[in-house]
């Protein structure tokens, strides 16, 4: 699977990303959570409400 990188992704708008990015970040911070400082936790609080917005992680499962 082929992700542009947090770097990258970070200058962006969150509604600018695609669905597998979101989707792919999310599991990996919510992975290291425990260890994110308040930046890392405000990332993923914007992903999390991102993903909300297009209708949940389920909306990105394939049918």
């Amino acid at each position: 699977m082929d992700h542009r990188d947090m770097t990258e992704l970070s200058m962006m708008a969150k509604q600018d990303w695609a669905d597998k990015e979101l989707s792919f970040f999310h599991h990996s911070l919510q992975q290291v959570a425990p260890y994110l400082n308040s930046e890392g936790l405000a990332i993923h609080r914007e992903i999390m409400k991102e993903i909300e917005q297009r209708g949940g992680l389920s909306a990105f499962m394939p049918d």
